[in-house]
């Protein structure tokens, strides 16, 4: 290993895929970088891989030395897995730390562990620092989006590094600082939230398209690249359009044919929901994500059901390819629009100050959600904002009225043909509850009165009252 001399800019310790990446994407950009991880041999290996650009870089397996290979006052990020390896390699680096340093937990974290973290440091002299790093391995090493929490200190420090390394949107870099403690990783946390609700409904298309309409992967690939020239460009419709043209190399089938029905998670989508009906939000169109994942991993069930379960269908008429990109936008824009009431909400709860059009604009470029979308929701976010609703903008509202109706029969069209779009439908359910100023739950009010005297509120009298009930026999 080569000795320390004290003089790199910032120290990467957890040389996985994502660790790597950042790290030479921060030597790239002309910082000298320490690295290091827990296997020893892994940094030797990484070095060699690295090439040219580990002449910007130190190794040392020996964390001590690790430590005194970075400037003061140190920035130290961590690519390592989230909880507990996260709390273990924080007890081990600490007797090592002077004055001013601070800690960089780059993973998907716990955003309440990133709090817990932060407050323990508090007093120290030492900083943390919770920062959601988004874009895949592509993004790490070329130019993720980044949401960064933390004091105001590490930020100074850490700003000239991350914005350099950082994707850039019309030259202006995707990274900020969101806020204190647990913001970065609150905010990433719902970024891959809205990222479970929007490849839930890409997928409900696909399968709409392939199960009711009878098209191949290639035609439905083809179609969703159109879609790239319209309202609906984005990253992930780009993956899936060139995923469904694929071909085995294998079968020469389309690959996305071979690929077993079992759709996996890592717990960032269900921490959304969970900390969503914590502060009573509707997450409705990440719950039927979340959801559809869950039973996706029912394989057997589904497939002993499937002969045996009627279906009911009573229609087979397909939605046109523009009721399908229009429903699709639609979706979109409310699983968007739940994901920022979200934030807004956990902004109030935490004193946190969120900037969500900052956040819209950071979100595209570098990140998986990145579309033309939030370009109007930056610009809803920073004009009229009626209620302070997105969902209320004039010009999301613009957006909805040419939409909504194609939701709607894409929606009827899955009931109807027995093709399930649970986040689609949960979407379009969450709409028309927004929009009737007089909903039904008056009868759940009486229901909760009848059976447990809760009591309820009238609309011609203030204070509590109870219901005459009759007597049941």
């Amino acid at each position: 290993m080569t000795r320390s001399t004290g003089g790199a800019d910032i120290g990467v310790y957890g040389l996985g895929t994502m660790g790597s990446a950042l790290a030479m994407n921060l030597a790239d950009k002309g910082f000298r970088v320490a690295v290091s991880n827990r296997e020893a041999d892994w940094i030797t290996d990484f070095l060699t891989e690295a090439g040219p650009l580990a002449e910007q870089m130190v190794g040392e397996a020996d964390l001590a030395a690790f430590v005194s290979a970075i400037a003061r006052p140190r920035s130290i990020l961590f690519m390592i897995p989230s909880g507990a390896p996260m709390d273990a390699m924080i007890a081990a680096i600490t007797p090592f730390l002077e004055e001013g340093d601070t800690l960089i937990d780059g993973g998907n974290a716990d955003f309440n562990d990133t709090r817990r973290r932060s407050q323990a440091f508090e007093g120290t002299g030492f900083h943390f620092v919770g920062m959601g790093v988004s874009g895949g391995e592509e993004g790490a090493r070329h130019g993720p989006s980044m949401m960064v929490g933390g004091t105001a200190h590490s930020w100074t420090a850490l700003r000239p590094m991350v914005e350099a390394i950082a994707a850039r949107f019309q030259g202006e870099p995707c990274v900020d600082h969101l806020g204190p403690d647990g913001a970065g990783h609150f905010v990433k946390t719902v970024h891959n939230g809205i990222e479970y609700a929007d490849m839930q409904m890409i997928a409900e298309v696909y399968g709409l398209l392939r199960d009711a309409g009878g098209q191949d992967a290639g035609a439905i690939g083809a179609l969703f690249e159109s879609w790239q020239a319209g309202p609906l460009s984005s990253y992930l419709i780009e993956v899936s359009a060139a995923a469904l043209q694929t071909v085995d190399a294998q079968t020469g089938q389309p690959i996305v044919d071979v690929i077993l029905d079992q759709a996996g998670q890592k717990g960032t989508g269900r921490w959304t929901l969970i900390e969503a009906l914590k502060m009573g939000q509707s997450a409705s169109t990440i719950e039927a994500a979340v959801g559809a994942r869950g039973w996706s991993s029912e394989k057997p069930l589904r497939v002993a059901a499937e002969p045996l379960l009627p279906s009911g269908t009573v229609g087979t008429d397909l939605p046109s390819a523009d009721d399908l990109e229009r429903a699709l936008l639609a979706g979109r824009i409310l699983g968007h629009a739940q994901g920022f009431r979200i934030l807004s909400a956990a902004s109030e709860e935490f004193a946190w100050s969120l900037d969500l059009a900052r956040i819209s604009e950071i979100w595209r470029a570098g990140c998986i959600i990145r579309s033309s979308l939030l370009d109007d929701l930056a610009e809803a976010f920073r004009g009229d904002l009626p209620m302070g609703q997105l969902i209320l903008a004039p010009r999301i509202i613009a957006l909805l009225e040419t939409s909504i109706p194609s939701l709607r029969r894409v929606a009827a069209a899955g009931a109807s043909t027995g093709v399930a779009l649970p986040a689609l439908s949960a979407a379009l359910a969450w709409y028309d509850s927004i929009r009737r100023g007089r909903g039904s739950a008056n009868m759940i009010q009486a229901q909760r009165d009848f059976f447990g005297a809760h009591g309820f509120a009238r609309v011609d009298a203030e204070g509590k009252h109870h219901g005459d009930w009759p007597a049941l026999t």
